[in-house]
């Protein structure tokens, strides 16, 4: 395997970090049947967070920045935001290699806490973050979907507190 290496963003990295950002788009997307033309325009955005205290890239030494996560001050706490690593790189221990990065940075920040919030629908994510170390449920946001809202669903989310949910 060709190594990869966690090392913090540099400004070369910009074109990367829009490439990653647009592919979570569209994975995000894809999930939930909408459609946006975001090329990475929201990386730009994310960069400008007040409250962002640390960006790093997975540098694969053949392929370059295959991967990017992040961290949010919240208090003494820290959320990871975002998480992705492209798809030709998926399943490979990139993923886990950037949580425990980003887990490292937040103890020397004396951080006492991270949370993430993966899409519902994003199975394999949820997996791999409860692989991860991140098997706490902290908070639970829900959702009225007013444009589906008296329609039948199917059987497919999940369950909670014995009560059904769609994803």
């Amino acid at each position: 395997m060709t190594p990869v290496a966690v090392r913090s963003y540099r400004p070369s990295d910009h074109s990367a970090g829009r490439r990653l950002w647009a592919e979570l788009t569209r994975q995000h997307n894809e999930m939930y049947g909408e459609h946006s033309d975001d090329d990475g325009d929201g990386f730009e955005e994310y960069l400008t967070r007040l409250d962002l205290s640390g960006l790093w890239v997975a540098d694969h030494a053949d392929d370059g920045v295959i991967g990017i996560v992040g961290l949010i001050i919240r208090g003494r706490a820290g959320e990871v935001d975002p998480v992705v690593v492209t798809i030709s790189h998926r399943h490979k221990g990139v993923g886990r290699l950037l949580l425990q990065h980003v887990a490292a940075e937040a103890k020397k920040r004396n951080m006492t806490s991270l949370t993430i919030s993966p899409e519902s629908r994003n199975v394999e994510a949820i997996r791999s973050l409860h692989a991860a170390g991140y098997n706490v449920v902290s908070s639970i946001e829900l959702t009225m979907d007013l444009e589906r809202h008296n329609q039948p669903w199917h059987e497919e989310g999940l369950q909670l507190h014995e009560l059904p949910f769609r994803s």
